[in-house]
């Protein structure tokens, strides 16, 4: 199909191409044995954590409501770190980052 039946001409096309980076998730045992299938590590391409998520969901349908809450912000037990901070759905991604789910530990 050529992109001008999509709606996107060769300039969009490769635009929406280069704003996508290119990371390594790596993802909690927790969510792993709630989806089998998936590896303990992966590489996907998003802008955002938001992004990274939808991909996350698109290959594994239910995982972003595992990770995300209907506000919609990361879900309040699940901790998502980039580039060694904490981060956001908006949080931005970079090529080569490695972007690691945790579930939140609590005790009393």
């Amino acid at each position: 199909m050529r992109s001008a039946e999509v709606g996107l001409d060769q300039g969009e096309a490769s635009a929406s191409r280069a704003d996508t980076s290119t990371v390594t998730v790596v993802l909690p045992r927790a969510l792993l044995a709630l989806f089998p299938d998936a590896p303990p590590e992966l590489r996907v391409e998003a802008r955002t954590v938001g992004d990274m998520i939808a991909e996350l969901d698109a290959r594994w349908p239910g995982m972003r409501d595992r990770l995300q809450d209907s506000t919609p912000a990361v879900r309040r037990h699940i901790n998502v770190f980039v580039d060694g901070r904490r981060a956001k759905l908006e949080t931005p991604l970079r090529d080569g980052l490695k972007v690691y789910v945790l579930t939140a530990i609590s005790g009393g």
